[in-house]
């Protein structure tokens, strides 16, 4: 089997977020009050939606790593190697998720089990990473059918979640059964919280209140990390 593997950030953000951890900052915040940063800015450096080419001597110097390493991968990283970010390290592919199945699990059976390659992104050292399979075509704009999603537990890593990023989430009924997907969060101008699929299918088009209903429960289970499309 081989596999394309797909981060949902560019390289450059994985390698900015790996960089300010390496340097004893917890979270971009405390980095941008110790050097003065506007946070909105680097937010949208570190989440990847704005390049950091005109920021990276900054950054570079800052954490002590080379803007070359920020910008491409080669140079001094945090561990002084220029292959820090691209040794692999693999994941136990355990379980699925799939929209509209209800089950008292989704743990893949022990013989249908694999692993899969990503990145050994020092950014993630400190915590174990899940993966999951596609089912259905309920975020096939995204993730096509046999997609595997790599994510960190919430209840690991304890982050906050937040509007623009992908989880895989839980819905549990009343009966006890459970179905396992993943979505896009996201806020709307009245600061109410939905989780939007991402499909050309209309049965999976219509976003979904993060307070749940009265029939079933809303649980955030982990942030996606990556997505790795075997082939």
């Amino acid at each position: 089997m081989h596999y394309m593997l797909s981060a949902p950030l560019p390289d450059f953000a994985y390698r900015l977020r790996a960089a300010r951890i390496k340097a004893g900052f917890a979270s971009a915040a405390d980095a941008c009050r110790r050097f003065g940063w506007k946070y909105d800015t680097y937010a949208q450096h570190e989440n990847g939606t704005r390049g950091i080419v005109r920021a990276a001597d900054t950054y570079a110097k800052a954490f002590k790593v080379s803007p070359a390493w920020l910008l491409t991968g080669e140079g001094e990283g945090p561990t002084g190697t220029s292959d820090a970010f691209v040794k692999a390290r693999r994941v136990r592919v355990r379980g699925y998720v799939q929209a509209g199945h209800w089950s008292e699990s989704t743990e893949l059976p022990e013989d249908d089990q694999f692993d899969v390659p990503i990145p050994d992104d020092i950014a993630f050292s400190g915590y174990p990473l899940h993966a999951a399979i596609t089912r259905g075509p309920s975020m096939n704009k995204r993730y096509p059918e046999g997609t595997v999603i790599v994510f960190t537990h919430a209840l690991e890593t304890m982050e906050q979640i937040e509007p623009g990023n992908r989880y895989v989430v839980e819905r549990i009924a009343a009966d006890g059964t459970i179905e396992t997907t993943v979505k896009l969060l996201w806020e709307d101008e009245n600061n109410h919280l939905w989780l939007l699929p991402e499909s050309t299918d209309p049965r999976f088009q219509e976003p979904i209140a993060i307070e749940g209903n009265e029939h079933d429960t809303i649980r955030i289970i982990g942030k996606v990390r990556y997505a790795v499309i075997t082939e």
